[in-house]
């Protein structure tokens, strides 16, 4: 079992608190370009899916977006 990023991540039940939640990961990251690097690609991934309707799919997605959220912290808090 792996630590969430942020306390919250059982909380997030809707896309825009997904978005949130991925942007306050963000300023957990160590340098500023690593920090655009990330908001860049959250704020790409959400137009990709902005059309996305079914209840089943977003679920899907936030819970990979959480998964890859936790994966990406952790790879910056073991460089430290």
């Amino acid at each position: 079992m792996t630590m969430t990023p942020l306390r919250g991540a059982e909380l997030v039940q809707k896309p825009l608190q997904l978005y949130r939640y991925l942007l306050r990961c963000c300023k957990q990251l160590p340098t500023e370009n690593i920090q655009q690097h990330y908001r860049h690609a959250i704020r790409q991934s959400f137009r990709v899916h902005a059309d996305e309707d079914s209840p089943e799919r977003i679920q899907q997605i936030i819970k990979r977006a959480i998964e890859d959220a936790d994966w990406v912290m952790n790879k910056y808090k073991r460089q430290k």
